[in-house]
C-alpha cells in the first residue's frame, strides 16, 4: 500500500457511506457497495466506531449527510443522462465509488478531481482489491495549494473533458474548507462550461440558521476538523450562496435541505438517521449565452 493517505475528510465520508449499509435499517437511503473496499486497511477501525456507537449524533449525522447528498446528486445525474448529458465531473472526488458500481457509469465519462495523494491512495486500493477502472474514468490530480482554480479547466480538457458539451459537476463536502474567494474562483471556471451544464454544490449554514441538532453537530465536528488540520472556514446562508452564484454567472435553480433529498415517507425510520439543518445542496446551471 502506498504510504500516502487520503484526507481525513475523504476517509470519514467513505466510512459513513459504508457504515450506512451495516448499521442502519432498511430501506437504505443510498447504497454505496464499494465504500468499505475503498477504506483499505482503515476499514476495520473506522467502521468499528459506527458499529459500536452508531446512534451517537455525530456518527449518525455523518451517515445522514453522506447518504442524502450522494443520493440527491446521483438521482440528478440519472435525470440528466436521460437527456443526453454524458460528462460527470466530481470535484473533491475523494473515495467516491460511482464510476465502479453504478449501472449509469457506462453512459457517462467520469472525471475525478482531487489532490494527488488521495488519488494515489485510491488507485492503490483499486489495484489491491482487483476493482477494474473503467476506460470511462479519468483521474485529474490537482494540488489547489500550489495551483489556482483557474487551471481546473485546462486539467479537465487534457483529461478528455469537452467544454463544449454539457456536464453535471458535483462539489460535495468541500466548500466549508475553502475561503469564499476560492469558492468564487471555482464557480467562475464552471460558468465557462457549456450551457446546460449543472452544478450541485454543498454549503454549510452559519450558526444562526441551524437547528439545535445542526448546531451541536457543527460544534463537535468543527473542533475535530481543526485538530486534523482541515478547519471549516466558510459558512453561507442561502441568500449568500445565491449572490455568489449569480456573481459568477451561474443561474440558481433550487436549494435542497436534507429532509428534502428523499421522499418524506423515507424519513419514517426506526434507526438513528434524522435530517438536521446544517448543510444545503445548491443546484445551479450555466445559462444560454
Amino acid at each position: 500500500m502506498n504510504d500516502e493517505r487520503p484526507s481525513q475528510t475523504a476517509l470519514m465520508s467513505a466510512a459513513a457511506r459504508a457504515a450506512h449499509l451495516l448499521v442502519d435499517d432498511t430501506p437504505s437511503i443510498f447504497a454505496d457497495t464499494l465504500a468499505q473496499v475503498f477504506l483499505g486497511e482503515r476499514a476495520g477501525e473506522l467502521l468499528g466506531y459506527h458499529r459500536s456507537y452508531g446512534s451517537y449524533p455525530v456518527l449518525s449525522g455523518a451517515r445522514t449527510t453522506a447518504t442524502t447528498r450522494s443520493r440527491y446528486t446521483e438521482d440528478r445525474l440519472s435525470v440528466l443522462a436521460g437527456r443526453g448529458v454524458d460528462q460527470y465531473v466530481i470535484l473533491g472526488a475523494g473515495l467516491d465509488s460511482f464510476a465502479y458500481r453504478s449501472e449509469l457509469a457506462d453512459r457517462v465519462r467520469v472525471f475525478e478531481v482531487d489532490e494527488p495523494a488521495t488519488q494515489r491512495w485510491k488507485r492503490a486500493v483499486l489495484a489491491e482489491s482487483g476493482t477494474e477502472v473503467p476506460s470511462s474514468v479519468s483521474f485529474v490530480p490537482i494540488d489547489f495549494e500550489e495551483e489556482s482554480a483557474g487551471t481546473l479547466a485546462d486539467h479537465l480538457v487534457r483529461a478528455g473533458f469537452d467544454p463544449a458539451r454539457p456536464a453535471l459537476v458535483s462539489w460535495l463536502g468541500v466548500t466549508m474548507y475553502l475561503t469564499s474567494e476560492s469558492i468564487g474562483q471555482t464557480l467562475a471556471v464552471i460558468s465557462g462550461f457549456a450551457p446546460g451544464t449543472e452544478l450541485v454544490v454543498e454549503h454549510l449554514l452559519p450558526a444562526g440558521l441551524r437547528d439545535e441538532a445542526g448546531q451541536w453537530y457543527a460544534e463537535l465536528v468543527t473542533a475535530a476538523a481543526a485538530e486534523q488540520s482541515e478547519p471549516w472556514r466558510t459558512f453561507l446562508s442561502i441568500e449568500e450562496m445565491n449572490a455568489l452564484l449569480l456573481e459568477h454567472r451561474l443561474q440558481p435553480i433550487e436549494y435542497v435541505r436534507q429532509r428534502e433529498t428523499i421522499d418524506p415517507a423515507e424519513w419514517e425510520r426506526t434507526d438513528a438517521l434524522r435530517p438536521f439543518e446544517l448543510s444545503i445542496l445548491a443546484r445551479a446551471g450555466v445559462p444560454p449565452r
